[in-house]
C-alpha cells in the first residue's frame, strides 16, 4: 500500500508538470515525436518497394540454394515484390556472408544464413571478415533438417558400427566428402571421428552437387548429404543410407537409425534463416519477419520444404538470435576441447 501511494503521488506530480507546460509547447513536442516516428512507420508500410536480393553463400543445386529458392518464391507471392536469389559461393560461405555484412542496411540485400558460416566458423576461432553476431540483424529461422550418413555400395559397411570398425582397421584411408571446410557436413564427419575414436579422411567439395557426383562414382565412399537427395539412390540401390545425424530418427524415413543410437550424444542439424545487415531499421525487420512467417506457413512452401528434407519453421528475430548464439557456444566448446580442427 505504501508503494502504491508513492506511485500515485508521483503520477500527480508529473501531471501537474505536464499541465503547467503551455499548450503550444505540448503540441510542438507531440509533433516532434510524431515526426521522428513517421519515417519508420512509413517505411514499414511501403517495404518492400523494389526487388530484394537474397544472397546465398553457396552454389546452385545444394541444400542452401534449395531453401533460398523456396522462401524467395513464397516471399515474392506474399509481398507481391520480387525476391531474387543471388548465389555468391566461396571460402566456405564467407564471401556471400561478408557481402551482406557490408551491404547498405535498407532491407534490400539479405542473407540466407546457415550453420556453417553463421555458427561453426565463428566458433572455430578462424579470422573472419565479419562478426557473426554484431554484423547482422536476425529476421527469422526458415527451416531445419538433418543430414544422411551415406555410403557407396562398394564400401563393406551397412551400419554405423560397421563403418566405425572399418575406419579403425584402416585409419585415415576411408574418406568422406563434404560441401566444404567448416560446413555442417564437415562437422558431422568430424564429430563422428571424435565420438567414434576413428579417423575418416575429410575431402571438401564446392557444394552438394559435386559431393553427390563423387559419391555416386565411388570417388569418395562416404558423405553426409541431404536426406531427400539420397533417398532415391537408396531406393534403386546405387547408395546405402546407414544413419541420420539428428538426435532421433527422421519422420520421413523412420526405418533409418540415428547415429546417436550408436554414439551417445551425437547430433548435428542444418538450419537456414534470413538475416539482414546490422542497423537495419526495426520496422523493416518486423515487416520481413511477418512476411517470412506468412510465407513459410503456406501449404505450397511447407510441401516444398518437406520434399527437400527440411521442416519449415519461422521464429521471432529474438528467438533466431538465441539459436545462433546457442549454436556458436555449442561448437566453441567442441573446438576448444580439441575434438575438431579445421586443418
Amino acid at each position: 500500500m505504501r508503494w502504491q501511494g508513492l506511485i500515485e503521488g508521483a503520477k500527480a506530480v508529473v501531471m501537474k508538470i505536464v499541465m503547467a507546460v503551455p499548450v503550444t509547447v505540448r503540441m510542438l513536442v507531440t509533433s516532434m515525436i510524431f515526426a521522428a516516428l513517421l519515417p519508420s512507420w512509413a517505411l514499414a508500410q511501403t517495404y518492400p518497394s523494389k526487388p530484394v536480393r537474397l544472397i546465398t553463400p553457396y552454389p546452385p543445386a545444394g541444400g542452401a540454394d534449395t531453401a533460398a529458392r523456396i522462401v524467395a518464391r513464397a516471399l515474392s507471392d506474399v509481398t507481391r515484390q520480387q525476391f531474387v536469389v543471388d548465389n555468391r559461393p566461396g571460402a566456405s560461405g564467407q564471401i556471400g556472408t561478408e557481402m551482406v555484412a557490408r551491404a547498405t542496411p535498407d532491407g534490400y540485400v539479405l542473407l540466407l544464413g546457415s550453420v556453417g558460416p553463421n555458427a561453426i566458423l565463428p566458433a572455430s576461432g578462424a579470422k573472419l571478415p565479419y562478426d557473426a553476431v554484431s554484423d547482422f540483424a536476425p529476421v527469422s529461422l526458415v527451416a531445419v533438417s538433418e543430414y544422411a550418413l551415406t555410403v557407396h555400395p562398394s564400401l563393406p559397411a551397412r551400419s554405423v558400427k560397421e563403418l566405425i570398425a572399418l575406419a579403425k582397421s584402416r585409419p585415415g584411408e576411408v574418406a568422406f566428402g563434404s560441401t566444404g571446410v567448416a560446413g555442417g557436413p564437415h562437422l558431422a564427419g568430424e564429430l563422428l571421428n571424435h565420438l567414434g575414436a576413428v579417423k575418416l579422411l575429410h575431402v571438401p567439395y564446392k557444394g552438394g552437387s559435386p559431393v553427390m557426383a563423387a559419391l555416386l562414382s565411388g570417388e569418395v565412399p562416404v558423405s553426409f548429404s541431404s536426406l531427400p537427395t539420397v533417398l532415391p539412390f537408396k531406393a534403386n540401390g546405387r547408395l546405402r543410407v546407414i544413419a541420420v545425424t539428428s538426435a532421433r530418427r527422421s519422420p520421413s524415413a523412420p526405418e533409418i537409425p540415428a547415429i546417436a543410437e550408436t554414439l551417445d550424444g551425437y547430433e548435428v542439424t542444418q538450419w537456414y534463416g534470413i538475416l539482414a545487415p546490422a542497423k537495419t531499421a526495426g520496422s523493416v525487420i518486423s515487416a520481413l519477419n511477418a512476411a517470412v512467417a506468412k510465407a513459410v506457413s503456406t501449404e505450397s512452401a511447407r510441401q516444398q520444404f518437406a520434399a527437400s528434407g527440411t521442416i519449415a519453421s519461422a521464429t521471432t528475430p529474438a528467438a533466431f538470435r538465441e539459436l545462433i548464439e546457442t549454436e556458436i557456444a555449442k561448437w566453441t566448446k567442441v573446438f576448444k576441447s580439441g575434438a575438431i580442427t579445421l586443418r
